[in-house]
């Protein structure tokens, strides 16, 4: 029953907040490409692919090269995966781009 009470650190932190403790907010912007692409770029591409966001939190730990050219997601390890899939639900909702 006590189980049912207790809240994740993610349920605890709004997932922008995430962003901005984790660092993503140096290589991303909301909307446009800063080093890397901005979140609603991100959101635009993948938002009909039902496996974005199993996909995002992966890339979010583990990095990635080649998805957005030449620019390299380095690993974020220091994220937890809990933490990685509430970012990437949280940037798949971003708008699009205007």
């Amino acid at each position: 029953m006590l189980a049912a009470f207790s809240l994740s650190a993610t349920a605890q932190v709004a997932p922008e907040a995430l962003a901005r403790k984790n660092g993503c907010m140096a290589c991303h912007g909301l909307v446009h490409k800063q080093v890397g692409p901005g979140f609603a770029q991100i959101a635009q591409r993948y938002r009909k692919d039902a496996e974005a966001p199993a996909r995002l939190a992966d890339k979010i730990r583990d990095g990635s090269v080649g998805t957005w050219g030449r620019v390299i997601m380095p690993r974020q390890t220091q994220v937890s995966p809990a933490d990685a899939q509430a970012l990437a639900h949280w940037v798949l909702s971003q708008p699009s781009p205007g």
